[in-house]
């Protein structure tokens, strides 16, 4: 399955509660990307909060969009990446 980098703008700030509250908010957001076979891998976050870059696993950048939109979150730009690493290059 392609891999993906999202960049997503939060002007406000992203705030996800670390409570039990905060945990059901991004449990629901992971069941909706599952309906649309879409997997959060995980994320980066910029200091302040405005930023993130996450790392998904999706059949499509559309059923990224369409899971993005049903979660409410923002899309910025979405690329394919693969993994590069320089364990790789190791004699």
């Amino acid at each position: 399955m392609p891999r993906y980098l999202i960049e997503r703008h939060f002007p406000q700030g992203l705030s996800i509660p670390m409570n039990d509250e905060g945990r059901k908010e991004v449990a629901g957001v992971v069941a909706t990307h599952a309906e649309s076979g879409v997997t959060w891998v995980h994320s980066y976050v910029n200091p302040e909060r405005t930023q993130t870059f996450c790392i998904y696993d999706a059949p499509t950048p559309e059923a990224i969009r369409k899971v993005a939109d049903r979660n409410g979150l923002p899309v910025g730009q979405i690329t394919e990446v693969q993994v590069l690493d320089p364990y790789f290059y190791a004699a």
